[in-house]
């Protein structure tokens, strides 16, 4: 009789805890992270004189082995990985983006001043006397130069922004690895199979997800499912033994990004991290270009012109001055000092100045610049689209396995009630033979 009661408690305690698990399963259908649960079960035997021989074991109910978890490594690790290629190229396509607008013609007017200038250049040669198109030829060049400056400045912005984003990341890098290091701490702690290292485990697994999108970043584990964990590109050691080692962003007089622990420099290839340092080597490069492009320009222009006459007859003076597109700016002539005259003809500077239109020349130079922006930019977009494909396709087969479907959950449901309601008939049973047989003493 006391085996009757001892199988129907048993069944009790294990139902219960087998409902509670659903319950919990259900609770976090929408929980990001969460991987869904099964509670183990086993038949619990009863003692035995001949405890080597089946037929001598009796039954003694049920008993609860752990929870475990529904998980892939390998699937877990191949989303993490295309995880952490998806963020560096959707980073990157963000910023490329923002140079193509910083350098298009509907931002800082370059393309359309340089048009207006050498229109103009070309309308002087055949009316070289008129103030009008003195004048509008001027206002073309102050406009170019105010072009170059706005473009400047939009990327000079660009630099810095990228540059506190990073070190905003890099702090939150940081502080997913000292809380990587608490879970640690609470995993060894843990007793085996309960649904407290369940949680822990799936806050673990979640903090990896958040770091390997971030950068990228090795896990191994101990028998607990402690993590010691490494930089991917360098072997450098993050998290291991009670010890988090942060890692730091500088940025360089240019804009570049460098990251390093511990002092020393540290590669990082993937995640949001590498998609700045990337981010912040196109600026840098775009910067350098725009700073060519700009005094090249200027110095064409001021040869051109100091090779003409103005209308006093003295040598043309320069158009501009500066030292970079930031700083670049027009030299306030006035419409009577416009060199448009040489030493054979009245207009043969501005003849010369018009024909500087053709292959090679700033127009087309411009042009060009904003082409090559414009395929990096959609060489970007289309690295983007491929990397997030993968991703998500690698998130969907992660969550094939571990998310919580409704309908099987509800069908568990309904059987571990069942066998709930079977173990507390069970007990009723012995207490009803119990009485029973003491009514008949």
């Amino acid at each position: 009789m006391s085996d009757l009661l001892g199988i129907g408690a048993s069944g009790l305690r294990a139902y219960s805890r087998a409902l509670s698990t659903i319950g919990d399963n259900i609770a976090n259908a929408q929980t990001p992270g969460y991987a869904r649960r099964t509670l183990e079960l086993q038949e619990n035997q009863a003692a035995s004189n001949m405890p080597l021989y089946r037929s001598s074991i009796k039954p003694g109910g049920v008993q609860i082995t752990g929870i475990t978890r529904s998980v892939d490594a390998w699937l877990i690790a191949d989303a993490r990985v295309s995880s952490g290629d998806a963020e560096r190229s959707g980073i990157r396509l963000d910023w490329l983006e923002r140079v193509e607008g910083a350098l298009s013609d509907k931002s800082n007017g370059i393309s359309t001043a340089l048009t207006k200038l050498f229109t103009t250049a070309d309308q002087l040669s055949a009316d070289p006397s008129n103030q009008a198109l003195r004048a509008q030829f001027l206002q073309s060049v102050d406009d170019v130069a105010s072009g170059f400056r706005t473009a400047a400045k939009q990327l000079e912005g660009m630099a810095d922004g990228v540059a506190g984003a990073a070190d905003a990341a890099v702090d939150q890098f940081n502080t997913n690895l000292s809380a990587l290091e608490e879970i640690n701490v609470g995993l060894r702690k843990a007793r085996p199979g309960s649904t407290n290292q369940a949680s822990l485990l799936d806050e673990r697994d979640r903090l990896l997800d958040k770091l390997s999108a971030q950068a990228g970043v090795t896990a191994t584990f101990d028998q607990h499912g402690a993590v010691t964990l490494r930089a991917t590109a360098s072997g450098d050691t993050l998290v291991s033994g009670g010890v988090v080692t942060p890692i730091a962003v500088t940025a360089g007089a240019d804009g570049r990004l460098s990251y390093s622990i511990g002092g020393t420099p540290m590669p990082i290839a993937t995640g949001t991290l590498a998609g700045y340092a990337e981010a912040a080597n196109h600026i840098a490069d775009q910067r350098a270009g725009l700073d060519t492009m700009a005094m090249q320009f200027a110095n064409e222009l001021n040869n051109a012109h100091q090779a003409g006459v103005d209308d006093g007859g003295n040598p043309g003076a320069p158009l501009f001055s500066g030292t970079s597109a930031a700083n670049l700016t027009s030299t306030g002539l006035n419409p009577s000092q416009l060199a448009v005259g040489n030493a054979t003809s009245g207009n043969g500077n501005m003849l010369a100045i018009g024909g500087m239109r053709g292959a090679g020349n700033p127009e087309s130079q411009w042009a060009g610049h904003l082409a090559s922006q414009a395929q990096a930019t959609a060489s970007a977009r289309a690295h983007d689209a491929a990397a997030a494909t993968r991703a998500d396709a690698a998130s969907a087969a992660r969550s094939s396995v571990s998310e919580i479907d409704i309908d099987r959950e509800a069908a568990d449901l309904l059987r571990f009630q069942q066998a709930y309601s079977a173990a507390a008939r069970t007990i009723q049973v012995a207490r009803e033979t119990m009485q029973a047989l003491l009514a008949a003493i």
